[in-house]
């Protein structure tokens, strides 16, 4: 079945030719141009991804991004006008998956989207018998399921955006070993990861720890290793 998508922008040249490319490629496309549209979809369709503009009227694509939080872990992509790095760490914070600045090239676009459907089926999915037998991961009271895509942290659910649960299985399946942002930004980025900055793995860390209670300056679970990178201690 064709993937679902959901596309919200108020400048609907944008969004007409974000839809336009989108169908090309075969995804079913739910397209609004505003937010009480939008979260009308959300709350009444089945959704694999969505593409959601900052700056919309009223509520905010980030307000939207928030609300799809509370409830589902399919990613989330944000279009932004802004360059600045704190509209990004923002979005990132509030569990979207990825961004992409105003203006861009819609064939870029595409790349991201089948970037993060390939990250969200993968860990939502058991393709193979060696997923099957690495399917639950367990270090030091954090328990991930691939299959399930669930976590859970001394029996207490823990609610992961795709990328926060791949970023967290990375480092649970190398326990005891460091991890370098840039490998963790190739493994979940791949060919992409020449394109991000290390500070959206630290918002990603960040975002983690506060998920799990851990702190920044004591961390008890992830540990930064001051210029090479992150590690569990399993």
């Amino acid at each position: 079945m064709a993937d679902r998508i959901l596309v919200v922008d108020d400048e609907p040249e944008i969004a007409d030719l974000v839809e336009l490319y989108l169908r090309n490629e075969n995804f079913i496309v739910y397209k609004f141009y505003s937010a009480s549209e939008a979260l009308a979809c959300i709350n009444s369709e089945q959704l694999d991804l969505a593409i959601l503009d900052v700056m919309l009227p009223g509520i905010s694509g980030l307000q939207i991004c928030s609300k799809i939080r509370e409830r589902y872990n399919y990613p989330v992509i944000m279009l932004t006008a802004k360059s600045e790095e704190i509209d990004k760490i923002t979005g990132l914070t509030l569990g979207a998956d990825d961004y992409i600045t105003k203006p861009f090239l819609p064939l870029e676009l595409l790349a991201r989207v089948k970037a993060q459907l390939r990250r969200y089926k993968r860990y939502n999915s058991v393709d193979s018998e060696a997923a099957e037998a690495d399917e639950v991961i367990v270090v030091s009271g954090l328990v991930l399921n691939s299959r399930t895509h669930e976590c859970t942290l001394n029996e207490r659910p823990l609610a992961l955006t795709p990328t926060e649960f791949s970023l967290l299985r990375i480092l649970c399946k190398q326990r005891g070993n460091v991890v370098s942002s840039e490998e963790l930004l190739h493994q979940l980025w791949g060919e992409e990861y020449y394109s991000k900055s290390n500070n959206t793995v630290t918002v990603h860390i960040r975002h983690l720890r506060e998920k799990m209670g851990d702190s920044f300056e004591n961390p008890k679970y992830i540990k930064t290793v001051w210029g090479v990178g992150y590690k569990i201690e399993g």
